[in-house]
């Protein structure tokens, strides 16, 4: 089938495009290349963290939406944290394990939009981890400046030793995990043998996380938010996700026009202004919608505010792609373990490295965003979907936990409002505020980033396309079977397409 994918690891973006040349759709080239990015790419995901997808399938008149978000465990309390001695949610360890929504919204998506069957899938991502990969600089440097504490837990030092770039990994237990949940489906990764053998797992480093918990998973098919932004619809996912902040920016700047919105110090203390007010929206309002009433009202009134960011959120990785097909398919996918290798846990014999999802929740009892029993946390993932004239237009979305919607708005700034062609758009020098508000980092090649660095703005000069940035992807739909993508150079990742 024609079509084309764009994904932060070439591996992953060619078994995307081999999926296509073999007759499947752009549901199945998504997952097929996500399963290897979560081989090739361990420090930003794996099947142990959580999915969330945009789907825009053929034929339809709008996008679908998929939350594939883990929940805390039964036991997971304040008290209980307060009982191990913490005044705020660790970043590592078994008490940050959520539920892993990755495999069983593999499954879904298959089910309800695929064309093939989840082995066949899976089947690429096997056979890298069985047959192991050649070590990138981006992986290697991860493994090397993370080894200390990843080396306390002995199979995850096993598993993933500090390899140097162009030292070949192989990890056969994954292969043989992923081969099971090919052959027999994700139940058995909820409630069969790798269900109970993750619950241990955590059981014994005293986590939450029971078989029950897994045994109750489920992923939510949910009806994505929608706002005008130029021409455009943009489509988002509704919390917990924090889609309303990146419409809180767009928002904001719609109403300028477009020749304000080039990159310069300009438009820099602009995107200051716009993380201050929009992040204190969720700092305030965004949590699991079903533990608390989420209004969609303030974030989309330009003229709301909310005080300041009550808190500094932990930064993260995570892994974005976009795939489309002839039949006029169009995937908005992205997937995360939330930090560089997740919780550091990896389970005993199956090769799974799990999430630490639950370090966003406060231990604040007023927070909204409180940990409690069964509870999805505010979550940083967020795919992104446009629209023109009613039909899918474009598809965007980038890595960089709690600083995706500063990244994803430039991306989309300069897609729509400077008309930059996609490679381009997730190229571009970038400006974002840091995590708990300052400095800002301006790469250097950013326009006027010297003047930035003299003004009265606490600025840190970052290299050109540095990692802390973002690996953003993008692409655009031109007219039937007609396609423009990019892949972030800051990523180790590449655009294919399907003849």
């Amino acid at each position: 089938m024609k079509g084309v994918i764009a994904t932060s690891h070439r591996l992953a973006s060619e078994a995307g495009a081999e999926m296509l040349r073999d007759g499947g759709n752009a549901i199945d080239a998504a997952i097929a290349a996500n399963a290897v990015l979560c081989v090739v790419y361990p420090h930003m995901t794996s099947i142990g963290g959580d999915l969330f997808a945009l789907v825009w399938p053929a034929g339809e008149v709008e996008p679908v939406g998929l939350e594939g978000a883990g929940r805390s465990g039964t036991g997971a309390t304040v008290e209980a944290m307060r009982e191990r001695g913490f005044d705020r949610m660790p970043e590592r360890g078994a008490t940050t394990v959520t539920v892993p929504g990755t495999v069983q919204a593999w499954g879904r998506l298959l089910e309800r939009y695929g064309s093939v069957g989840l082995g066949r899938a899976l089947a690429p991502a096997a056979a890298a981890a069985r047959d192991g990969f050649l070590v990138g600089e981006n992986l290697s440097a991860a493994l090397h400046t993370h080894f200390d504490w990843l080396a306390k837990e002995s199979e995850t030092a096993r598993v993933l030793p500090p390899l140097k770039a162009g030292m070949k990994l192989r990890q056969p237990e994954l292969a043989t995990t992923l081969e099971t949940i090919g052959r027999s489906g994700f139940g058995n990764f909820y409630f069969g043998e790798l269900g109970r053998a993750i619950a241990a797992a955590v059981k014994s480093r005293g986590g939450f996380l029971t078989a029950a918990d897994l045994a109750a998973h489920r992923g939510n098919w949910t009806q994505p938010l929608s706002m005008p932004y130029r021409d455009l619809t943009v489509y988002e996912l509704p919390p917990p996700t924090q889609g309303l902040v990146a419409m809180s920016m767009l928002a904001r700047v719609s109403a300028l026009p477009s020749e304000s919105l080039v990159p310069g110090a300009g438009l820099a203390r602009r995107m200051v202004s716009l993380r201050d007010a929009t992040y204190a929206l969720r700092s305030r309002y965004l949590t699991d919608p079903d533990f608390a009433t989420v209004p969609v009202e303030p974030f989309l009134d330009p003229a709301a505010v909310a005080g300041q960011a009550s808190e500094r959120l932990p930064d993260g990785d995570t892994v974005y792609l976009c795939a489309a097909d002839e039949e006029g398919n169009l995937v908005s996918l992205i997937q995360s373990l939330a930090f560089d290798f997740g919780s550091g846990i990896v389970v005993e014999g199956t090769g799974i490295l799990l999430q630490n999802r639950g370090c966003y929740f406060s231990l604040d009892p007023a927070h909204v965003n409180r940990l409690e029993p069964r509870k999805r946390t505010m979550h940083t993932l967020i795919p992104a979907l446009a629209a023109k004239g009613g039909r899918p237009y474009a598809a965007f979305g980038t890595m960089a936990g709690e600083g995706q919607p500063q990244i994803q708005v430039q991306v989309a700034m300069n897609l729509f409002d400077q008309g930059l062609d996609p490679a381009q758009a997730v190229a571009a020098p970038r400006v974002r505020v840091a995590p708990g508000g300052a400095p800002l980092w301006v790469e250097a090649d950013y326009p006027d980033a010297l003047e930035l660095s003299r003004s009265d703005l606490v600025v840190e000069l970052l290299p050109p396309r540095d990692q802390r940035m973002g690996h953003a992807q993008a692409l655009l739909v031109d007219g039937p079977g007609a396609w423009r993508a990019g892949a972030d150079p800051r990523s180790d990742g590449s655009v294919e397409f399907s003849a």
